[in-house]
């Protein structure tokens, strides 16, 4: 017995002395300096602002000015309002058979005597113009379609969607649209400090033929440095050679969708009110704008210093791919009339938008030089392919009476 308690007890002892052994260690373990930890993986930083990629340029470019003075036949496709549902996520869809279309209608005419040698859009090419990711995603990669593919030079003029619909110039929301508007486009229209550039302006022009372009940034439609740099560019036009001069930028003086109608934008008053007399006094032939999602066209009858009737034709075509818009009541135009009876100003309202959206389709117009007279046909897209506007496609921007130049 004596033997097995002793056993027992230096069992216990050991035990013991290994318990104080094992608390040595743990009170030693949690005062010694830390062990090297394995290298961890770099956490993700923060992703740096998405630059807009720029549309490339043209297969085909313009001449310069002097170069093509001779040329007196030729088309040009003009449409607006390209932004998507799915803008920054996916291509736009609508957009993309509008621009399946206008492909199409590039190839047709190519090699007849009034090929396409521009295209013009009156704006609003995303729904928000300040995110990056809406430009790249959705729209770039379409017109690079039309000028690779196509190979024509694009001309876009912005809207309120694009670069905001804000009047000031320094407004920081405008100015973060604007980069992106000039990142994607600075490669298709007039470098900063070109003559037909205005320096820090998406406001331009262009001659090609016997036609002159004039871009406006019409969410400006106030700003006297824009409204002087573009008298500036009429009064300076050589009228022997450019018989044709249009405009085109994004709100429309006249119409009778969603933006028009009882409700007069104050953008759509400015152009009323400052530039279409300006339009009016240099003989502007055709201006063309968007923002209503829709088809419609108006003419304005003048007489000129001369005493000569004019005709100016106003042609909103805003079906790009934009959510379609219909018709919500006609303008009252007496007031614009009797302010302007010194030139016995007369509006007539050519062509109504439907009344339901599934009246408007998507379309684009193609407009025909011909000298000194112009022709537009319109062209529906997808279950619009058969728009008839006008009982056919096809209208000339003149008095079918007038006379044979």
């Amino acid at each position: 017995m004596r033997t097995r308690t002793s056993n027992l007890t230096a069992a216990a002892a050991l035990v013991c002395m290994l318990g104080a052994a094992a608390a040595g260690a743990g009170v030693f373990a949690r005062q010694a300096p830390p062990q090297p930890q394995p290298q961890q993986t770099p956490q993700p930083q923060a992703t740096p602002t998405e630059a807009v990629r720029a549309v490339s340029p043209p297969r085909n470019p313009l001449p310069p000015e002097e170069k093509s003075a001779a040329v007196t036949r030729f088309s040009f496709i003009v449409y607006g309002d390209t932004r998507g549902r799915r803008d920054g996520v996916e291509v736009q869809y609508e957009h993309s058979l509008v621009v399946d279309s206008m492909l199409a209608a590039i190839k047709r005419l190519e090699k007849t005597n009034y090929p396409v040698r521009f295209v013009l859009q009156s704006g609003d090419a995303v729904v928000d113009g300040r995110d990056p990711r809406q430009w790249n995603a959705s729209f770039v990669d379409l017109i690079n379609r039309l000028t690779v593919e196509g190979g024509v030079p694009y001309f876009l003029a912005p809207g309120n969607h694009d670069v905001t619909g804000a009047s000031a110039l320094d407004s920081p929301e405008r100015q973060k649209g604007l980069r992106n508007y000039l990142s994607a486009v600075g490669q298709l229209i007039p470098p900063d400090g070109a003559a037909r550039r205005l320096a820090g302006y998406p406001t331009y022009a262009f001659g090609y033929g016997n036609t002159f372009v004039l871009a406006l940034d019409s969410n400006i439609a106030g700003d006297d440095v824009q409204f002087n740099w573009a008298r500036a560019q009429l009064e300076g036009l050589d009228r022997n050679r450019y018989t044709n001069v249009v405009a085109f930028f994004h709100h429309p003086p006249f119409s009778s969708g969603p933006h028009g109608g009882a409700r007069v934008g104050a953008q759509a008053a400015l152009v009323r009110s400052r530039w279409m007399p300006l339009f009016r006094a240099h003989n502007v032939k055709a201006v063309f704008a968007g923002h209503e999602h829709l088809f419609e066209h108006w003419v304005e009858r003048y007489t000129d210093a001369a005493g000569k009737p004019r005709r100016l034709d106003m042609v909103i075509t805003g079906g790009g791919g934009a959510p379609i818009y219909s018709h919500s009541g006609e303008p009252d135009v007496s007031a614009y009339e009797k302010a302007n009876e010194a030139s016995k100003v007369r509006l007539e309202h050519l062509v109504r938008p439907g009344p339901a959206r599934g009246d408007n389709p998507y379309h684009y117009v193609v407009v025909q030089v011909d000298g000194e007279r112009m022709r537009m046909d319109v062209f529906g897209v997808d279950w619009g392919a058969g728009f008839r506007p006008y009982r056919s496609n096809r209208v000339a921007l003149e008095d079918e009476a007038a006379p044979r130049q």
